[in-house]
């Protein structure tokens, strides 16, 4: 059996040529089957006689490498769920080359000192971390962090993740001082008192389960709020993991009206529904429930299942597929997996006790792919929302044409693979999906012309 290897930032560039390999560049609008050359970390033009090795690549997509707007790396002081290296890892084993490092951490990254140490520490990982800061002193949500230091230590946005900023005057003050620095304000769109007490989404599920509900106004009250304060100050606003239908509207008309405002949504928001804490195990667009009720039957062995809470909670069916159509028209951005890593002690618990969140980044393409597969995306708006969109939303960019360094992920959308622990690069294995097929199979990660994750497409050791 051929194994897979993990590679670093710090390694040599990779020279290698992909033969027949299907290209899906988003940003040249280039779906086409050619061949892909790398040497010394750039890619060239299809000239291979320089005795570049040539690996065939027929079935096999090549696309720019993944870039995840939010994820969890628990670095500082949570290390026993994630580090920088097994949280990069688990991105390169995902496809992603990039990965924003939020602030909820241990102390928090609200200090400019904080976030160029753990950049510095990042400089062998298996991807680029780029650094989401504090919005405020502590995520107090009282007093604003020095931004301009922090974003001149290297910061590409701010926020207070996990919970918003609860006051409107502060708010409106980031986003006033973040204008002009061109950078987002990255809001957790939630009004506080409005989830009090909630552990799912609110409806005839959590009604028949005996769980608070957690009300879409929750969502709505943040967005059309901060909305109101983007069109007055001119600030860029930024939601994060949006899982209301109710939310999209208000955000169309802004965007309509010049506001500056950005979204992003989780997988687990796009593909699972409030059925999954019932006990439920399908996907929005796969049948199931209780049509006459609007409830999810209650299985007794997967029902209370603390890896299903996240925060937002898991959608109802109808928000789940109005998300899916919204990557689809362009109104959401990006798809943006909220990685939240836990050890087990903290998710085998009764439902109200499990920390809120799931892993997400070796998850994520396998279940965009699975929304492909079922006809509610198109494979290139899936790789626009993984790849080219949120890059361009902190500033990078992605693009498969000659001349440019190599951000690459080759997978072939021909195998599926099981999530199990054992074939997790994470350190944490929280996520209802254990024991499940998904479709596409990563053969190759190349972030900043570097071999990150090679599954044995051009060698192994």
């Amino acid at each position: 059996m051929v194994m897979a290897r993990f590679g670093s930032l710090a390694d040599p560039p990779a020279t290698f040529a992909l033969a027949g390999v299907r290209v899906i560049d988003p940003s040249t609008n280039t779906d086409a089957v050619r061949d892909l050359v790398v040497a010394d970390g750039v890619i060239r033009n299809g000239d291979t006689s320089s005795g570049i090795p040539r690996i065939d690549a027929a079935g096999l997509v090549a696309a720019p490498g993944l870039c995840d707007l939010h994820t969890h790396l628990r670095t500082p002081g949570d290390e026993q769920a994630e580090t920088i290296a097994s949280g990069t890892r688990a991105a390169a084993h995902g496809g992603f080359t990039t990965v924003c490092a939020m602030p909820n951490t241990d102390p928090p990254l609200d200090d400019p000192l904080r976030v160029r140490g753990l950049l510095a520490e990042c400089t062998h990982a298996a991807a680029r971390v780029r650094v989401v800061a504090a919005a405020t002193r502590g995520r107090a949500g009282e007093q604003m962090t020095d931004h301009g230091a922090l974003a001149a230590g290297g910061a590409v946005g701010f926020s207070d993740d996990g919970v918003a900023i609860a006051s409107a005057a502060v708010a409106r003050q980031v986003l006033a001082y973040l204008g002009p620095l061109g950078l987002p304000l990255v809001q957790h769109a939630e009004e506080p008192n409005l989830a009090t007490g909630s552990l799912m989404r609110g409806g005839p599920t959590a009604t028949r389960l005996g769980l608070g509900g957690w009300p879409a106004s929750a969502e709505l009250a943040i967005v059309e709020r901060d909305l109101a304060l983007a069109a007055e100050t001119g600030g860029w606003i930024h939601f994060t993991h949006l899982a209301t239908a109710a939310a999209l509207e208000p955000i169309r008309r802004a965007r309509a009206s010049g506001v500056r405002v950005t979204c992003d949504v989780a997988p687990h928001h796009l593909a699972l529904t409030d059925a999954w804490v019932a006990g439920d195990r399908q996907f929005a667009w796969e049948n199931g429930g209780d049509p006459e009720s609007g409830a999810a039957g209650l299985d007794p062995e997967l029902a209370y299942d603390g890896r299903c809470r996240v925060n937002p909670p898991l959608t109802t069916r109808e928000d789940a597929l109005a998300l899916l159509a919204a990557v689809a028209d362009g109104t959401v951005d990006a798809i943006a997996t909220d990685h939240a890593p836990h050890p087990p002690e903290r998710k085998a618990v009764p439902f109200a006790e499990a920390a809120p969140g799931m892993i997400g980044l070796e998850t994520a393409l396998g279940i965009g792919l699975a929304a492909v597969a079922a006809g509610q995306l198109e494979l290139s708006t899936l790789l626009a929302a993984l790849s080219t969109r949120p890059a361009s939303i902190i500033g990078e960019s992605r693009s498969l044409a000659v001349g440019c360094t190599t951000d690459l992920v080759v997978f072939d959308p021909r195998l599926s693979w099981r999530v199990q622990r054992s074939a997790l690069a994470s350190r944490s294995a929280n996520t209802p999906l254990l024991g499940r097929d998904l479709p596409g199979v990563v053969r190759l990660t190349v972030a900043a012309g570097r071999i990150t994750y090679d599954a044995g497409l051009i060698g192994s050791e």
